[in-house]
């Protein structure tokens, strides 16, 4: 911890006067401040343990998750049952997605068609306009 901090775990002006606002405004909040003063030193050491149990405690979750991915209950006509599962429905997905990836081929190329009737009905209108020299139309246009 740095010496020029304004709240830091020691006897100053600040962290005595934080303290005595929290016990005045919620009590609980003056003991948090005192033992923060007191023991706020060790803070460093305590989240350091604290880290290293919940890491221990999350890698045995991790290894049992682990075998259960890859198989090994330990009865081996289940094992490849599921196995064969799995494959059947990553085929499945596979089919999923192709037939996905055709329809929003599909609807892209139905946007483009529309997009393109679409403009070239402008194109014949505004041709048609110039051609018997309406200017009225485009101004009419803009306004809507």
């Amino acid at each position: 911890m740095t010496n020029s901090a304004l709240i830091r775990p020691a006897w100053t002006p600040a962290t005595i006067a934080l303290m005595v606002i929290g016990f005045m405004v919620f009590w609980p909040l003056g003991f948090a401040m005192l033992a923060y003063i007191l023991w706020g030193d060790r803070l460093g050491d305590f989240k350091r343990e604290v880290n290293r149990a919940t890491d221990n405690v999350f890698a045995g979750c991790r290894r049992h998750s682990r075998s259960m991915r890859h198989g090994r209950s330990g009865n081996i006509a289940f094992d490849e049952w599921r196995e064969n599962e799995l494959r059947r429905l990553e085929e499945e997905r596979r089919k999923l997605d192709e037939m996905r990836s055709e329809f929003d081929e599909y609807l892209r190329e139905l946007r483009r068609a529309k997009d393109q009737e679409e403009f070239d009905r402008f194109m014949a209108d505004r041709e048609a306009r110039k051609a018997r020299g309406d200017t009225s139309g485009s101004e009419a246009g803009e306004e809507a």
